[in-house]
């Protein structure tokens, strides 16, 4: 009996992934209409570095992002991010841009969850002092 429960529940949960990797919710990179006037190329790096695959048109998504329903936390959490600031449209008002360099300083951005799978995005305190004051010289910071 117990058996045949936890054969019915995997068969059901199985089914339930497969039905999920139908539903097109997933991180897309629609074209960039204006990057900003970096104040020197050093910032723009540490930007694409730490910043982009949140905060850009030009996400770089792992492979474990296309699968439901890592997929769809990974969307959110993109869409969210180009709410907030998108490096991709500056030719539209970015109302919390001018914060960006704060968010670094302070160590809210980027965030440890996603440094945990992006090791590459971890900054050392002097790339971190130096992308915020890049960031608000790009930006206009507070």
């Amino acid at each position: 009996m117990m058996r045949r429960l936890l054969s019915a529940s995997l068969a059901f949960l199985a089914v339930l992934f497969v039905v999920a990797q139908i539903v097109p919710y997933r991180v897309h990179n629609p074209p960039t209409t204006q990057g900003p006037t970096w104040d020197s190329p050093r910032t723009e790096a540490l930007a694409r570095r730490a910043c982009f695959d949140c905060h850009s048109n030009e996400s770089v998504v792992p492979w474990y992002g296309y699968i439901a329903p890592v997929a769809w936390l990974v969307r959110y959490h993109v869409d969210e991010a180009r709410g907030a600031m998108n490096l991709s449209e500056m030719d539209l008002p970015q109302e919390e841009a001018h914060e960006a360099g704060e968010e670094v300083e302070e160590g809210h951005m980027p965030p440890g969850y996603y440094l945990t799978l992006h090791p590459g995005a971890r900054l050392t305190e002097e790339e971190r002092s130096a992308l915020a004051a890049g960031l608000d010289a790009t930006l206009g910071g507070e």
